[in-house]
């Protein structure tokens, strides 16, 4: 008669299930992996759908300037080779050259009233708008000592008053601008360095010793989100729109919101300490304003849609292996302490069960609310485990657990997703939670026994 020895010849077949299962845990992995993929490829089909509907109607809009530029000559020496009776002499002379000098405002006063609404191509929406932009304020008497320039060598007829506006397409009417009281249309063309796209007029030079004071007014149509640039030294920006779920961003956040159902309103105060360009600055010296700095310094509002499916799905397959662990771990439990016996084939039905819920929630989120699409893969998933297990599992109470697993996982990962700061945490303490389970429910289990019975 053989005698069976703990940990030789019977001590295996737990230790083989356990790794099978550890194997097919890893191996359902590929479907979910699949699915990422499938969502990359979604992703990217919604971008190209919503770039094609932006396109046509305008881009994300910022509105930079108005920024006054003025020429001036300069002059400098340098030394020059003459011919003088058959001799080359080197001589010093005065030459001059032509520099740009760049003066932003001192007050700039901006009231926005936006009014977004979502456009669709196909199962994809876009969220555009219409926007009505009044811009105002003061430049100041210019301070030509500062930047070391004669006033006198200022070329005035030259002298352009310049806005940037990326996507000058969604302008809609012409651009007039108030300067001093006199009403100009302005021509198409930025001239900020860096920004190709805006407009322009000449401008006369002010009265000796005055400010020039200019408004404007934008109507223009754009997607997405709209922010300014705080080229003021002081910078009142006053925004209202029916749009109930703004995002506000950028470098500066307002000093006043109000958020309604209706709409919100909100109220920027920015001084010019918060950026790093100058308020007056010379090519040749430096410290003009460029896009760059500018780009930088931008604050505003972005439109939100509704919440991103695509984005929420991904992050759910995150997930996958511990969806696959939780319950294959409950059924090793069940074979374990109630003397069941689970074969390969049926862990592997179970598992893809569990990675098809995140196709279906992939294929619903496209047409429905996220909860409402999380609940019907959640459920769709439940009863086709529940059910198919039912019969080997052997008993309705062990059925029910199985079931209240289920709920509660799949519970617990909405809650996850809901709460994007603490989703980390949440993970962590459901872990932590599933394995004190799991070894409080095996503490009294005589693990050398149960192999000692399956050898026999």
């Amino acid at each position: 008669m053989n005698q069976i020895i703990p940990g030789k010849t019977g001590a295996n077949r737990t230790q083989i299930k356990l790794i099978v299962i550890a194997a097919l845990s890893l191996v359902l992995l590929i479907p979910i992996v699949m699915v990422e993929s499938i969502i990359s490829e979604r992703k990217q089909r919604r971008d190209v759908a919503v770039a094609d509907i932006t396109s046509t109607w305008g881009s994300p809009q910022s509105v930079v300037g108005p920024v006054l530029i003025v020429p001036y000559r300069y002059y400098f020496k340098t030394e020059k080779d003459e011919n003088v009776d058959g001799k080359i002499v080197r001589r010093e002379v005065v030459q001059s050259a032509v520099d740009n000098a760049y003066f932003l405002p001192a007050d700039l006063n901006i009231d926005g009233v936006i009014s977004p609404k979502r456009l669709h191509r196909g199962i994809y929406e876009a969220v555009v708008y219409s926007g009505s932009v009044k811009i105002s304020g003061q430049f100041p008497s210019l301070d030509w000592k500062t930047l070391k320039i004669d006033p006198k060598e200022a070329l005035w007829n030259d002298a352009v008053l310049t806005v940037a506006i990326p996507d000058l397409r969604g302008a809609k009417g012409a651009l007039a601008v108030q300067l001093g009281g006199r009403p100009f249309v302005m021509l198409p063309g930025s001239k900020i360095p860096g920004y190709a796209s805006g407009a322009h007029v000449a401008v006369g030079e002010p009265a000796p010793g005055r400010p020039l004071d200019f408004s404007l007014a934008i109507d223009l149509n754009g997607s997405s989100n709209i922010q300014f640039a705080p080229l003021g030294i002081r910078n009142i920006v006053s925004l209202q729109s029916a749009w109930a779920n703004p995002k506000f961003q950028g470098s500066f956040l307002p000093v006043d919101r109000n958020l309604a159902k209706d709409g919100f309103t909100a109220k920027w105060d920015v001084s010019y300490y918060g950026r790093n360009y100058p308020q007056s600055a010379t090519e040749r010296g430096g410290g003009k304003p460029e896009a760059e700095a500018i780009n930088s310094s931008l604050f505003g509002v972005e439109f939100l849609s509704s919440i991103d499916s695509y984005r929420n799905v991904e992050r759910s397959t995150k997930y996958g292996i511990l969806f696959i662990a939780m319950v294959f771990i409950a059924f090793f439990l069940f074979e374990v302490l109630a003397s069941l016996q689970i074969h390969v084939v049926q862990y592997v039905l179970v598992g893809l069960a569990l990675a098809l819920f995140f196709l279906m929630l992939l294929s619903l989120s496209e047409f429905l609310p996220f909860w409402a699409s999380y609940l019907a893969a959640a459920a769709a998933a439940t009863a086709m485990i529940v059910s198919y297990s039912a019969k080997f599992l052997g008993s309705g109470r062990r059925t029910a657990i199985l079931a209240s697993e289920l709920a509660a996982v799949y519970g617990y990962l909405y809650v996850v997703l809901q709460l994007q700061d603490f989703s980390l945490l949440m993970g962590c303490g459901l872990l932590v939670g599933g394995l004190g389970a799991l070894m409080y429910l095996t503490r009294n289990v005589n693990w050398y026994e149960i192999d000692d019975q399956g050898a026999g």
